[in-house]
């Protein structure tokens, strides 16, 4: 039998809202579906910018995964804490983040740490500071391949840059990076057709490489939405973080993956302003809002219209007076999770329906120790 009010906390009456909510049983659900879907571990490098949090990491590292990828230092530092051992930062270090990179490397020394980079000098950077050290670092050639964010161009000059990572004695050339962020057609066989069509241009790099004796070890390809379509590539490392909490937004883009929700906002009716308006403590900063309205699911109300938000408030628009009493809680489940989390200290577990701890979402911030 389903049970339809999963979300709801049995006593909320004391909990600060707004206030996330995540639920261990779901997150370890989809750890589940995340290992069967990718055929084992081998190829499984997930992301942790949505959840930042050790817990989950430990839930992952139970499973017997030991590959992920990060986005900042603080996260890179945080599953070493945790005991990765295959760390790679996806965002090429530069300023004050070369020497926090290479602290790292020195702090944690169970873990192997590596990097992107796609420009010259920040890889002379890196090389030289490897070799003050002593040690060999890993770097992965950051390709742009159609998002137009960050990487270079699968060309003539990527060859000569990842050549140069492959012939410096202080570096190793780890593989090809490739973010395809761009690609987010809600169908499949659409979305498909766009990934393989746009990674044509990396197999042409890897092959050109290897025409020329440099191996290419690995690939790390996509996220989330591109996750069920790299999967299928031997060599290829797949990089999905949303599917560990999912959301609203995943949820209604990409039907055929089979995660559910696992992370829930838990607010409070603060004010009816005028006829058939309702106002929620769930504001900007508490709930991300770069995105157009919807913002969240409400899962008490749907039929409501998110019209307004601001710092403190968020806005709706419901059919009549009586949905929502001032003081009265709702649920809502983020249209898009990754910033949501990272504007909250903790997220409150719940285990049938009771309150059972809290989780620190530890990496929130750009700095740990390091």
């Amino acid at each position: 039998m389903i049970n339809n009010d999963w979300y709801k906390i049995t006593d909320p009456k004391d909990i600060i809202t707004p206030a996330l909510l995540v639920y261990p049983d779901r997150i370890e659900k989809n750890i589940g579906t995340m290992i069967t879907m990718a055929g084992g571990t081998r190829n499984l490098r997930p992301h942790i910018k949505t959840h930042k949090t050790a817990e989950i990491i430990k839930l992952q590292l139970k499973r017997g995964i030991h590959k992920f990828k990060c986005a900042t230092v603080a996260e890179a530092e945080l599953l070493a804490k945790c005991g990765a051992e295959d760390i790679l930062l996806a965002m090429q270090p530069v300023g004050a983040n070369i020497n926090r990179f290479f602290s790292l490397i020195a702090k944690y020394p169970n873990s192997t740490f590596s990097t992107i980079v796609d420009d010259q000098q920040i890889i002379e950077q890196i090389a030289k500071t490897a070799d003050g050290k002593g040690i060999q670092v890993p770097l992965w050639l950051d390709i742009n391949n159609g998002m137009n964010r960050t990487g270079i161009q699968p060309n003539a000059q990527a060859v000569e840059l990842y050549k140069g990572i492959y012939k410096n004695p202080n570096l190793l050339a780890a593989g090809l990076h490739v973010y395809d962020g761009h690609i987010h057609n809600k169908d499949l066989s659409e979305r498909e057709d766009k990934c393989n069509k746009d990674f044509e241009a990396i197999l042409d790099l890897k092959r050109s490489l290897e025409e020329i004796d440099i191996r290419v070890p690995s690939i790390v390809a996509g996220g989330s939405p591109t996750f069920p379509i790299h999967l299928k590539r031997e060599g290829v490392e797949t990089s999905p973080g949303t599917t560990l909490l999912w959301d609203a937004g995943y949820a209604a883009s990409y039907q055929e993956m089979n995660f559910i929700p696992a992370a829930v906002l838990l607010t409070r009716v603060i004010s009816k302003p005028k006829s058939n308006l309702v106002c929620f403590d769930l504001g900007h900063k508490h709930l991300a809002s770069e995105m157009t309205f919807p913002r969240v699911l409400l899962l008490e109300g749907e039929e409501c219209t998110q019209i307004g938000q601001s710092e403190e408030h968020l806005v709706v628009q419901c059919p009549n007076d009586d949905m929502f009493k001032v003081g009265d809680v709702a649920y809502a489940i983020p249209v898009h999770i990754c910033p949501t989390v990272a504007k909250y200290d903790e997220v409150l577990t719940v285990v049938d329906g009771s309150l059972t701890s809290s989780w620190k979402v530890v990496a929130r911030n750009l700095k740990i120790n390091i």
